[in-house]
């Protein structure tokens, strides 16, 4: 996206307390997802860039129409808050792109077990996550033992623990037999 558009933004909280959701009235990626969990990671993309020149920001997450932040745990939503929403607006008005590069990963798995990890993933469980702020991505399938990488508000979030075990690894084991245990790396 690089024309020069006002956007229209909405928050909506996460199950994680320093995680915020900015939900736009755009598509600002037409497929996965952009994770930086830090400063250093954002060098392909202006807008998470400006989002981290805040000392509070510690990751910034881009879904499909959607913006988490991840704050530090001492500093407060009152105090960045209408900094976020102007960094982000006037990053939209300005008509640069949000990612300069893309990073696309097409693998779907290089055996049935692991294909039907990802269709699972695809169409129940990223959708989910996707509604609190967070992404889950593959890692390796490995002698029954997935590993996922959990980003957006997911990440440092209190829950994903439980999440992760009750929830995603209890889905897939229902489906996957062969498979014996979910972790986060």
């Amino acid at each position: 996206m690089s024309e020069n558009q006002k956007v229209s933004i909405h928050t909506e909280g996460t199950p994680n307390p320093n995680a915020l959701k900015f939900v736009l009235d755009k598509i600002i990626l037409e497929s996965g997802s952009a994770n930086f969990p830090d400063k250093k990671s954002s060098s392909n993309s202006p807008l998470a860039q400006k989002l981290f020149e805040l000392p509070s920001v510690i990751e910034v997450f881009f879904g499909r129409d959607f913006i988490t932040i991840s704050k530090t745990s001492d500093s407060s939503w009152d105090s960045i808050y209408d900094s976020l929403l102007k960094i982000i607006n006037s990053h939209f008005e300005s008509g640069e792109p949000i990612i300069l590069k893309s990073e696309t990963v097409t693998a779907k798995g290089s055996n049935e077990i692991e294909q039907k990890i990802h269709e699972i993933l695809d169409s129940q469980i990223r959708p989910a996550v996707a509604s609190d702020g967070g992404d889950v991505i593959f890692d390796s399938y490995t002698d029954g033992v997935l590993k996922l990488h959990l980003q957006g508000s997911c990440s440092s979030c209190p829950s994903s623990i439980m999440t992760l075990k009750i929830g995603i690894e209890s889905m897939l084991k229902k489906a996957i037999p062969e498979l014996k245990e979910v972790i986060s790396v």
